[in-house]
């Protein structure tokens, strides 16, 4: 990494609870790329603030995470169809004081799920941003059983409805395919070290899919790699969503390879 000069491009994140898997997997990438830039990880106290920060100090890129990803939306200039219809914002991209809101936890879903069995019955824990794109990614990619299980009930049935699926206030015996998109299981949350379902629901299921990257290996993906399912991991949603995010801030694709070593610096250090 270049030492710090008044040339350095600034990008950053804003999370209630960060993490170093964003700073890692960027700053890897710039550094084998050659990029006088820094990203740094924030836990901002006033998210209005925050945001005019990025536009008055000319940071280049923002990513936003939880519980952020809705209230940026009325602090941007522009907002994508997609983020729009959505109504979740996880990165904002700064063209000279101008900002822009995109989401590509939406795109990271998608293809993380493209290649899975559509008709499999499919449960999503959760009813904030995050949850808003699994379950458009969902839609998108063909899935018509999808049941959404929420503890704010007002919200959850919103999310049903606005896509043509189903609420429970529990989750189904039917469900094959568990969508965790909740911070149950996060390290530092008050849900660490817990289960998001129960055994006999991993049991049952076919698929495991936990949105939470921190840690990589979460109690839930554990049980549910012990007992043998198909997992999908948030560590994998966050590499997809963060190369996403790297290209729309620099305009450069990596190659595979500098992906796959960024990838790794950051999960042999988490």
């Amino acid at each position: 990494m270049p030492i710090l000069n008044k040339d350095m491009t600034l990008c950053i994140s804003l999370s209630a609870r960060p993490s170093n898997n964003g700073t890692r997997f960027h700053n890897h990438l710039y550094e084998q790329l050659g990029l006088n830039w820094i990203y740094k990880a924030f836990r901002p106290t006033d998210i209005e603030q925050a945001i005019a920060g990025v536009r008055g100090l000319g940071i280049r890129g923002c990513a936003v995470s939880m519980p952020h990803k809705e209230a940026v939306i009325p602090l941007v200039d522009h907002v994508t169809e997609s983020a729009a219809a959505i109504e979740s914002v996880n990165t904002i991209v700064n063209d000279d004081g101008v900002l822009t809101a995109y989401n590509t936890d939406f795109l990271a879903v998608a293809q993380l799920v493209e290649d899975l069995d559509q008709g499999l019955s499919v449960v999503v824990r959760g009813s904030g941003g995050m949850a808003k794109a699994t379950v458009a990614a969902l839609k998108s990619a063909g899935f018509g059983d999808v049941t959404v299980v929420a503890r704010n009930e007002e919200r959850g049935r919103a999310l049903a409805d606005q896509y043509g699926f189903a609420y429970a206030a529990e989750v189904p015996e039917t469900a094959t395919m568990l969508v965790n998109v909740t911070p149950v299981g996060m390290d530092g949350g008050d849900g660490e070290g817990q289960l998001s379902f129960t055994q006999a629901q991993i049991d049952r299921a076919e698929v495991v899919f936990d949105v939470v990257a921190v840690p990589a290996e979460t109690p839930l993906i554990r049980a549910a790699r012990d007992a043998g399912k198909r997992v999908i991991t948030g560590a994998q949603v966050m590499t997809l969503q963060a190369l996403e995010q790297f290209v729309l801030y620099t305009g450069i694709t990596p190659t595979d390879e500098q992906v796959a070593a960024a990838e790794e610096f950051m999960r042999a250090q988490a």
